[in-house]
């Protein structure tokens, strides 16, 4: 039914003459008479009948006009959402990777508290599954990564927006090397090394791959491990070497970390949604808490710009 129409209803209930609606709305009296004639087509039902020379809302149009109240109270309390009017109300379903907790826990406490009213859901996946959950429909938002050596194509449904680097990481056991920057042939040492690689992310696999090539040599990987913990326990027992971003680091007895620099780049972090979600308010609204909870935290943050 058209919203004019209702409109016009729910005057007619309230004023009780066609003259009174006409001067309301600046309609001419024939004019909202053909609009009730169409609503009565649309509601298959009389909702007007004559009342002397007045008219009168029957039960059914009584019945219509308090929905119309409320139908016509929600379009309004949806304008001023969209018109960014009014506290910002809706789900926002958004997928992260693991270690962009540092990230994202920030961005939700505050969130909380300044917007209650937006009901964050999240979801936690790799950036390949992320990218096909948002392309499905099944996330709103996503946090998501590329190694700068090994930039993705990203899909062309979605926009994603930079929200700052990462620096990666060799970790080591202690003695094996320092915290220096990572150079080839600091890192053809390690061309006999047990190499540690995720069981679930094969752009880490790749890209130890792609530097050790880099570096003239073939890496061992030896050891499929995604838990950090017994990552690092591996590294310290020295049985084996690894990549870790800096965020998830730990500093523990036995492992040393050294830069990657130019030899394995940085991981660059963006947000991913639909293209044209971005024109709703939480979703905004999440973007940007998550962009400023990124400062101070990844490196090369630069301004957000939205669709």
């Amino acid at each position: 039914m058209d919203f004019t129409r209702l409109r016009l209803l729910v005057e007619l209930d309230r004023l009780g003459t066609m003259a009174a609606v006409s001067e309301v709305t600046g309609m001419s009296t024939s004019a909202v008479s053909k609009h009730f004639a169409v609503l009565e087509k649309e509601a298959r039902v009389p909702l007007i009948v004559p009342d002397g020379r007045r008219v009168r809302l029957t039960p059914a149009g009584r019945r219509l006009a308090e929905h119309a109240v409320e139908i016509l109270a929600r379009v309004e309390q949806a304008q001023a959402e969209f018109d960014g009017e009014g506290e910002p109300v809706g789900r926002v379903d958004l997928v992260m990777y693991t270690s962009a907790a540092p990230v994202v826990l920030p961005a939700l406490r505050r969130l909380r508290e300044d917007h209650p009213g937006i009901d964050i859901r999240l979801t936690e996946h790799e950036s390949d599954q992320a990218l096909t959950l948002l392309q499905d429909g099944g996330a709103d938002l996503g946090i998501v990564y590329q190694y700068s050596i090994l930039p993705r194509d990203f899909p062309g449904t979605l926009s994603v927006h930079p929200v700052g680097t990462e620096g990666l990481l060799l970790a080591q056991p202690s003695g094996d090397g320092d915290s220096r920057t990572l150079t080839r042939r600091k890192l053809r040492e390690f061309a006999h090394a047990s190499w540690i690689a995720s069981p679930f992310r094969g752009d880490e696999e790749a890209l130890i791959r792609r530097m050790c090539a880099d570096a003239g040599f073939i890496p061992r990987i030896a050891h499929r491990i995604d838990n950090l913990r017994l990552f690092e326990d591996l590294v310290a027992a020295r049985s084996g070497v690894g990549v870790v971003p800096r965020l998830t680091a730990e500093t523990r007895r036995g492992v040393a970390h050294a830069p990657l620099g130019e030899v394995g780049g940085v991981r660059q972090v963006y947000l991913a949604g639909r293209t044209g979600n971005w024109a709703w308010r939480p979703i905004r609204l999440v973007a940007r808490y998550l962009h400023e909870s990124a400062t101070g935290i990844l490196d090369d943050v630069p301004p957000l710009v939205l669709d």
